[in-house]
């Protein structure tokens, strides 16, 4: 069973047990083995331009108690996250999702420097099954194109116009338990249920963006 602890300026998914976590954070990306996953809240203040970021990330880490965890960094306000848990024959993903739009880009261009605080999108999917290292990677792709099927749902256009499919600094972390489960793809339960637990987690954080910030992702010139 998965906890989640709001604790500012963190938020902490504690995932019950120890999981094969694939994911692409800021701290310990790739294959690693973690209990836990969690959201560092970020602000200007501690974004200064000479900051090494990633030796401050280590050391908030650390600080926590947590260099043995999966770290993300994000400028959305960690209280307005959203979970949701999806089952389809059994097998059941929960999918934890902060959503922040300001620096919204379009796949294959790229509008420039974000501002900061730039707001991302991150994501923990939680999967109760068994799976192998290349279903594992599968499902991460799954639950990409969920997340982009989200944001382009929600109809959030950059201030060219163009429609947005995502942030300049999205991150996934997926984890499960190694097993025998071969696919994920869109024909399986597995990949039925990751797409929708997670499009379902990000559609409502981009509404909740939205209607914050408006329908427009225009913080930084084209």
């Amino acid at each position: 069973m998965i906890t989640l602890t709001l604790a500012r300026p963190w938020l902490i998914a504690d995932l019950g047990q120890e999981m094969r976590v694939l994911s692409f954070a800021p701290w310990r990306p790739g294959f690693a083995t973690a209990r836990r996953i969690l959201w560092r809240e970020v602000r200007n203040a501690d974004l200064t331009p000479d900051l090494d970021v990633d030796r401050w990330f280590a050391a908030e880490m650390a600080r926590q108690g947590a260099t043995g965890d999966i770290g993300m960094l994000t400028s959305r306000d960690i209280g307005r996250h959203f979970q949701m848990r999806v089952e389809v024959e059994g097998i059941a993903v929960t999918c934890i999702a902060t959503v922040g739009l300001g620096n919204a880009e379009a796949v294959g261009a790229r509008r420039g420097r974000p501002p900061a605080p730039a707001g991302t999108i991150n994501l923990a999917v939680v999967i109760n099954a068994g799976l192998t290292e290349t279903a594992q990677l599968e499902a991460l792709t799954i639950a990409a194109e969920a997340r982009t099927a989200a944001v382009m749902d929600s109809g959030l256009r950059l201030g060219n116009g163009a429609r947005a499919t995502g942030t300049g600094t999205d991150c996934i972390a997926l984890a499960c338990l190694p097993g025998q489960t071969r696919f994920a793809g869109l024909h399986t339960a597995l990949g039925e249920a990751t797409g929708r637990a997670v499009r379902d987690a990000v559609a409502a954080g981009a509404a909740d963006w939205i209607a914050e910030n408006g329908g427009v992702a225009d913080g930084y010139p084209p």
